[in-house]
């Protein structure tokens, strides 16, 4: 049974009146808000509730039905059972496929946690037994030419290895850099079969193991050509390596500018490499400051290239076209497999300030190119803004000098 509700008078008499229907069950209160989140209480109680049964059941496992042993083996266990019982916890509200959706969701974000605690365990670990090394200022400005095993760790420092790591990788990131974006241009921009053919070659390239690329270098650059043992050596080392990476992650990122961008482009006259400098590259900017930054990470932290063709040494070497130089990978691998417990705290603090010096690189990289196409910084903006203030005083002293040409053209009426 329905009834109609009719609103009040309206103060305009030529409003029109209007009515509702409403069934006679219904509050006469206000309508309540509907929820609009994704996460729905009974989802909450559904996740606690799997894992809560998941852990008892487990142990019943381990502790009464079969021989098991080992927090490996529980951990597998609880996890398996979790997601058994989470997917009968909803199948007990939902259809066939929201089951599976859900699911799949919990699998994808737990195994996104799993990699995040993963990486917080290497992180907090490698800080831990580094920490003592860490409180040391000498640590950070000394070299390890007057450290040996059986010195305090107020002796020898990382100085020389943080000054190798900064020029070894600013001078593969010299050579990859513009190679990298030129290849990638290349791949896009202009396809056939050449491209076809150099795109395989790099691909192929992005999984060639470290110890490849260091022999490669060391048997044409050390052995045939003659060139020492040097930190140039081990920069176009990792150059090889670091190359294909940003070469393919460039290349990805360019082929996603939309096309109607280059089509406008060239519909108002510009050149195709014009069209690539002003408008692909800056709209694939932030992109292709990601693949420089994971050619980096590819880079920064191997330590084989750069033993066989950097050597090691333990004093400060500035000069990265002769002589051994050190690196952090190469001087953490070294100090850890060392028996002194005070050589192993130097490895990890060592590895813990080459953490600390991607983390700054990566920081620095987005800074500098993370920003969307036409967002300038405050600097950009403060230029900008000079430069039309410059405009508009040159433009009004050319309007002055024209009125007074104009004036002076004038011819002058006689009495």
């Amino acid at each position: 049974m329905t009834t109609q509700v009719r609103s009040a008078p309206a103060a305009d008499p030529l409003a029109a009146e209007t009515t509702l229907p409403r069934t006679s069950d219904e509050p006469a209160g206000p309508e309540v808000r509907r929820s609009t989140r994704t996460t729905r209480r009974t989802d909450i109680f559904a996740l606690l509730g799997a894992a809560a049964s998941a852990v008892c059941l487990a142990a019943v496992v381990f502790t009464q039905v079969a021989p098991f042993d080992g927090v490996l083996g529980f951990a597998v266990l609880s996890y398996g059972l979790f997601l058994g019982v989470y997917a009968l916890l909803v199948s007990l509200d939902e259809s066939g496929p929201a089951v599976r959706d859900r699911l799949a969701a919990a699998v994808i974000h737990s195994l996104a946690l799993l990699m995040l605690l993963a990486l917080v365990v290497v992180v907090v670990f490698t800080l831990v037994r580094g920490r003592h090394a860490l409180a040391h200022l000498n640590f950070y400005y000394e070299d390890m030419r007057s450290a040996g095993p059986l010195q305090p760790l107020d002796v020898g420092g990382v100085r020389h290895a943080m000054i190798g790591t900064l020029e070894q990788i600013s001078i593969a990131l010299a050579i990859t850099m513009p190679l990298g974006v030129i290849g990638a241009v290349f791949l896009s921009e202009l396809p056939g079969s050449y491209s076809r053919f150099v795109r395989t070659i790099v691909e192929a390239m992005t999984a060639l193991p470290s110890i490849v690329a260091g022999l490669f270098v060391y048997g044409t650059i050390i052995l045939t050509l003659g060139m020492p043992l040097s930190g140039l050596a081990g920069a176009i080392a990792l150059s090889v390596m670091m190359l294909p990476i940003i070469i393919r992650a460039a290349d990805v990122v360019i082929r996603l500018v939309p096309g109607s961008l280059r089509e406008a482009s060239l519909a108002l006259g510009a050149s195709q490499w014009r069209t690539i400098w002003h408008v692909v590259l800056p709209t694939a900017r932030s992109g292709i400051t990601t693949a420089v930054i994971l050619g980096t990470a590819r880079g920064i932290g191997e330590t084989s290239p750069v033993l066989l063709t950097v050597g090691a040494t333990a004093v400060t070497n500035l000069d990265p076209t002769g002589n051994p130089q050190m690196s952090l990978p190469l001087l953490t691998f070294q100090l850890v497999r060392t028996p002194s417990d005070t050589m192993i705290s130097r490895g990890f603090g060592a590895a813990a300030v080459l953490m600390t010096l991607v983390l700054f690189l990566f920081v620095l990289a987005r800074l500098i190119g993370g920003r969307v196409p036409g967002q300038l910084s405050r600097g950009q903006r403060r230029r900008r803004v000079r430069a039309s203030r410059r405009d508009a005083v040159r433009f009004a002293a050319r309007e002055r000098a024209r009125l007074g040409r104009a004036a002076l053209d004038q011819p002058t009426v006689g009495n």
